[in-house]
């Protein structure tokens, strides 16, 4: 039985290897990619999409999303990824055209005309992911689960408090929150223990095109250090596939709309505040070392 999603994506790197993954697993249906401004512009962004789609010469569909934020300014992350978003491989350039319909519209045709729910894996900024519970709040009930990458329990990585994603549109995180439907946080409390270790990186390089093309973009990555590379969006698909990896918890997660702490994840940690409630099944702990056997045995079986 295989897993039926759609990723609201911003490659970017990790993205790439997110989408790689996503697109190859038997175990993964992708329905539908959407695009969004976030590590870098939505025409780059939705570029780099066609530039992976096209790469494995998938069917995917791609959808343009928002160019900015609901309200926040708009900052990228360019000096982490690259002014393209992707760079230090030579894609093919016969990109497959972006669909004629916004990402809103995208994201609703598919979920609404879909056999089954929808798990819906937002890897950017949520800006579509709000717009579409504003606009078409009928496709809640369409969505079996939002499999977010964002937020931290700790510390972030754009403020101390904020990470990227949330920190790019809090509005919309917010939006997203507080949209009723199931919500698992895939954060930095996870993604900064996953490391590609520098062994793992070295092995992707000879083993088949595919591992040569996401090891000559991860070596571009801005966001490394000697023990590894973090792969934040891929963490998403491999909770999909190997949740007993990922150590969870329930709890209710605020999010900060405006002054220093802007994009701040707030997890109510003892249950204190929110008479019981929780609104997210939060990732606090992870096997790397099951990751990184994961990430190369995924790989090697692309026949790419």
């Amino acid at each position: 039985m295989t897993i039926k999603i759609v990723m609201d994506t911003d490659p970017g790197i990790d993205d790439a290897a997110a989408l790689t993954m996503a697109l190859n697993d038997p175990q993964i249906e992708l329905k539908l990619i959407t695009s969004v401004a976030g590590n870098v512009t939505v025409d780059k962004t939705t570029k780099n999409a066609q530039k992976i789609v096209r790469f494995f010469n998938k069917k995917v569909p791609v959808a343009a999303g928002a160019k900015q934020p609901l309200i926040k300014e708009f900052e990228d992350a360019a000096r982490i990824h690259g002014e393209s978003g992707m760079p230090g491989y030579e894609f093919p350039e016969d990109l497959p055209k972006p669909l004629d319909v916004s990402a809103v519209e995208a994201l609703r045709e598919t979920i609404m005309n879909s056999d089954e729910k929808i798990t819906l894996v937002p890897t950017g900024s949520y800006t579509n992911i709000a717009l579409l519970f504003s606009e078409y709040p009928e496709v809640k009930d369409h969505i079996e689960r939002i499999v977010a990458m964002g937020g931290s329990l700790g510390k972030g990585n754009m403020t101390s408090a904020a990470e990227f994603n949330v920190f790019t549109d809090p509005d919309a995180a917010k939006i997203m929150y507080h949209a009723g439907i199931p919500i698992t946080m895939v954060g930095l409390d996870i993604t900064m223990k996953a490391l590609l270790t520098p062994e793992s990186l070295a092995k992707l390089e000879t083993m088949n095109e595919t591992g040569k093309m996401l090891h000559d973009i991860i070596i571009h990555d801005g966001d490394n250090s000697d023990q590894g590379i973090a792969m934040h969006d891929v963490n998403t698909i491999f909770y999909l596939l190997h949740p007993e990896a990922i150590k969870t918890e329930k709890m209710w997660i605020d999010i900060v709309t405006d002054g220093p702490a802007i994009g701040e994840t707030v997890g109510d940690i003892r249950g204190a505040y929110h008479d019981g409630k929780t609104n997210a099944n939060v990732c606090v702990d992870i096997d790397a070392q099951a990751f990184n056997e994961w990430f190369l045995e995924e790989v090697s079986k692309i026949n790419k």
